[in-house]
């Protein structure tokens, strides 16, 4: 008797433990996406896309299974930190599915630590609001605009660190 009371506190103690160690796991891994993602569609976007206030504005359209894009995101999170602080905002327009938001998107944005402001656009009309990002858009990304109040220009291509500065130049100059 004495045996299996030793076996019966044995085996509660570990189930305990392993309850602990499965409570400890969930946390983690719902704290890795413990933020809102901010989620729009063309009409909601298109504020961010005509501001003219005094600050210049790079937007890249942009998706986590876009190789040309995720190569370029490192380039705009330096942009974004090294010209924050002189007028400039860099907003990443997702274009993920909304499918992806929980399982590619939010954990994208937490494990490269994006400081840039990240939205996502979900709206399934493209045929209506590529043509009002700008009409030579032929949908392809990434894609950049780059504007303030007096001046726009769209980007059709991917960028390199040095070539997206370069740009951003003619705005602040």
């Amino acid at each position: 008797m004495k045996y299996i009371m030793t076996l019966l506190i044995l085996v509660l103690f570990s189930c305990q433990n392993d309850i602990k160690t499965k409570a400890s796991l969930a946390n983690e891994t719902s704290n890795e996406e413990d933020f809102e993602l901010e989620i729009y569609d063309f009409d909601g976007l298109e504020p961010f896309l005509t501001k003219k206030d005094n600050k210049t504005y790079v937007v890249n359209f942009w998706a986590t299974w876009c190789a040309p894009c995720i190569k370029e995101m490192p380039h705009f999170e330096k942009l974004n930190t090294n010209y924050k602080h002189k007028n400039v905002e860099v907003l990443l327009v997702s274009l993920d599915f909304p499918f992806n938001y929980e399982k590619k998107l939010k954990p994208f944005i937490k494990k490269h630590k994006l400081q840039s402001k990240v939205i996502a656009l979900d709206d399934p009309d493209m045929n209506t609001w590529i043509p009002k990002i700008d009409k030579n858009w032929d949908g392809t990304i990434p894609v950049t605009i780059i504007y303030n109040k007096s001046k726009r220009i769209f980007y059709n291509q991917t960028f390199t660190y040095n070539q997206l500065e370069e740009e951003l130049q003619k705005f602040l100059n």
